[in-house]
């Protein structure tokens, strides 16, 4: 007799299939949990206990006076425009080393619109800036006795044709914001603060309520700016105009302000004015730092010969950042100065030459006046 064959029902069949779908499942979510779990839970490296330290260093430099007497400017002249790069290519190797180069801008830039002129009241082609930056200059100084020779206009006129070019200027401003701002700039990570000021204007007086247009030297406005500068920047560097022109040491008055500077916590003292190269100086702070000061940096350009005023040349100084633990340190070191010479022809074919190879272009004792600038320049640093 056969069996009569078991009839399971459909729902305990469908709730079977369910269980064992949830075991299934759930095994699945524990494996996934535990292996979630123990990645999370991997060892990991322990962390760093000690103090990293960091150092950065720059080179900086300085040239003089860039002043285009008429003779220069008419030579750079190619019968459709000014063209002033020339000048500057027998250094462009030299201008190019440091990473950030400043130069005294003497003469007004002020453009053909103004009249171009020569002494006593200075007004260049303003193409001498697109020169400058061609050849390394990253900012200029414009504080200097003939910032106002082309009035009110000149300074609106120079300060809009730097602006548009891009290159930073410090000491002659087209208004009082302008001049509040600070001139810093960086370079691997170190921040240097430009200021400059000079003497005076050659008796022409600021326009009333327009006191901004050039920095005169004023103990009490200085300080105040520094103190900005120090607060936002690592390292502060004055150019200054001031001194007697064509003599070759600084006098007291210089010495005594740049004692002032350097105590009120100025880094580096760029000087100009005398034309003429005069030499460089550590000078001890009452706060046991030093500040580095060369007191004139003489002509980089110029029109003028003979007596010292056509030699000028290339400051260069390091800047070193140490950061550690303790803070952050700077370190002024390795000052130098490379002498260059303006070499002509009957007022034609202005070129700045090392002073090391002016022989080969007609002067016959460039070897001696080599060895006597470097010694002069170099006789008061220990």
């Amino acid at each position: 007799m056969k069996k009569k064959a078991i009839k399971i029902p459909k729902t305990i069949i469908i709730v079977c299939i369910a269980i064992a779908a949830l075991v299934f499942l759930q095994q699945r979510l524990s494996a996934h949990q535990q292996t979630k779990y123990s990645a999370q839970n991997l060892s990991l490296r322990p962390p760093f206990n000690g103090h990293r330290e960091l150092t950065e260093k720059i080179t900086l430099g300085a040239v003089g006076d860039v002043l285009i007497h008429p003779p220069v400017y008419q030579d750079a002249f190619n019968g459709a425009g000014y063209n002033f790069a020339p000048i500057f290519e027998q250094v462009k190797p030299l201008l190019e080393k440091p990473d950030i180069l400043t130069a005294n801008q003497e003469s007004m830039l002020g453009g053909v619109e103004l009249g171009l002129s020569g002494y006593p009241l200075f007004n260049s082609p303003q193409q001498v800036a697109n020169a400058l930056v061609d050849a390394g200059v990253d900012i200029v100084s414009t504080a200097n006795n003939h910032a106002l020779d082309k009035g009110e206009k000149g300074i609106h006129s120079e300060s809009a044709y730097l602006d548009q070019l891009g290159l930073p200027h410090v000491g002659s401003y087209s208004n009082e914001r302008d001049r509040q701002k600070l001139r810093i700039l960086n370079k691997n990570g170190i921040r240097i603060a430009f200021i400059a000021y000079t003497y005076g204007t050659n008796g022409i007086p600021l326009p009333k309520g327009k006191e901004f247009l050039v920095n005169i030297i004023d103990k009490k406005t200085m300080k105040s700016e520094i103190a900005r500068a120090k607060s936002n920047a690592d390292v502060v560097v004055m150019s200054l105009h001031w001194g007697n022109e064509y003599e070759r040491i600084p006098t007291n008055e210089q010495r005594d302000v740049a004692q002032f500077l350097a105590n009120e916590g100025v880094d580096i003292i760029f000087g100009s004015h005398p034309h003429v190269l005069q030499p460089m100086e550590w000078m001890k702070t009452k706060d046991g730092r030093k500040t580095f000061v060369i007191y004139s940096l003489g002509n980089f350009i110029s029109g003028q010969q003979g007596d010292y005023k056509d030699i000028g040349g290339i400051a260069t100084i390091d800047v070193t950042k140490q950061i550690t633990k303790m803070g952050s340190k700077m370190i002024l070191s390795n000052p130098t100065f490379t002498p260059t010479y303006v070499t002509s022809q009957q007022n034609k074919s202005y070129r700045i030459v090392p002073l090391a190879k002016a022989r080969n272009y007609g002067l016959t004792s460039a070897k001696a006046k080599y060895d006597e600038i470097k010694l002069h320049m170099a006789k008061w640093l220990q």
